[in-house]
């Protein structure tokens, strides 16, 4: 096998194939679906790609067409999955969203036994890392599998040997194991982590209800270098060991039409004001990062589809700066 290209990020991960209604109503009446493909990674993974970052994905996918549709949808966006494994005894996994026109969508995984659940630590290669700068895992990846969680740490801590920094975002998942043991796990990857990115619920399920301040000095105690803490429609604020937490304002949005994706979008923007500006803990690089994080979260709710409407770097900088587009 040839050496993989370089990366400036690598992510780990399952994607799945999204079905989505064509109208508002219980799934159990609609009559007509569009298929598109989702997963927490995979998203970022493109986020990033389109703002000009080079993004290798790792993942395990069945043999079977919908696995051949992630793939040559991720490798149209210009992301590297040279990698991926296929597996001809367990499927890809399918999820459905269900739009009732109030409140979030609600979401149907049909993920167990996929090709992913069967990942373990025994599987990562070392060209996985290879030429890369960065790490990018989630929470979900650990709770599809009994050995997903261990293949995740180890990888965070191979990716921490080779000098790569990491961010981990806990990407809570209700429906797919306990709460007993999503906090544990979830806990134990702090630690290995040098960028943490939970929601404002998330933190409170991992320790309990406390301000924004004492959420970033825990998690800052835990072993996490940063702590980004994501409000919601109240903007994020950032924590860095030794400087005063930083707050980022949101930007305003008219409507919402799906939120799922919204914290993906958010953990790109991040990402790639970290990739861009370095050091945290430097100057205002910390506070472009949250402001780019959040204006691509609010973007994000604004479409429907996990990362469809995601900009490109001339898009982005365009909207940003007040610009127009031309378009006719």
């Amino acid at each position: 096998m040839s050496s993989p290209i370089t990366a400036d990020v690598v992510t780990l991960g399952e994607s799945m194939v999204l079905m989505q209604p064509m109208s508002e109503g219980s799934l159990a009446y609609a009559p007509l679906f569009t298929r598109s493909i989702a997963g927490a990674e995979s998203n970022v993974s493109i986020g990033l790609s389109r703002l000009g970052f080079k993004v290798r994905w790792i993942s395990r996918l069945g043999a079977d067409p919908f696995g051949d549709a992630i793939l040559s949808t991720l490798a149209g966006e210009g992301i590297d999955v040279s990698l991926v494994a296929r597996d001809d005894g367990y499927p890809t996994a399918i999820y459905f969203k269900e739009f009732k026109g109030y409140g979030d969508p609600n979401v149907y995984y049909y993920r167990k036994g996929s090709a992913v659940s069967r990942l373990t630590p025994r599987d990562i290669e070392n060209s996985w890392l290879q030429g890369a700068k960065h790490l990018h895992v989630t929470g979900i990846t650990p709770a599809l599998g009994p050995e997903t969680g261990d293949a995740v740490k180890e990888l965070m801590k191979q990716a921490r040997q080779l000098g790569m920094t990491i961010s981990f975002d806990p990407n809570l998942r209700r429906k797919l194991w306990t709460e007993e043991e999503a906090r544990a796990m979830l806990l134990s990857l702090i630690p290995l982590c040098d960028i943490f990115l939970p929601g404002i619920e998330e933190a409170e399920f991992l320790i309990g209800e406390r301000s924004e301040e004492e959420y970033g000095s825990r998690f800052l105690e835990l072993g996490a270098k940063s702590v980004i803490l994501k409000l919601g429609e109240r903007g994020s604020v950032g924590f860095v060991a030794e400087r005063s937490p930083v707050k980022a304002d949101p930007f305003p949005v008219s409507r919402i039409v799906d939120t799922v994706g919204a914290g993906d979008a958010f953990a790109a923007g991040f990402l790639s004001g970290f990739l861009e500006n370095g050091d945290l803990a430097q100057g205002d690089h910390l506070l472009k990062a949250l402001e780019r994080a959040n204006f691509m979260g609010s973007l994000a709710t604004q479409y429907k589809g996990d990362w469809e409407g995601l900009p490109k770097r001339a898009e982005l900088n365009r909207l940003l700066s007040g610009g127009r587009e031309v378009t006719r």
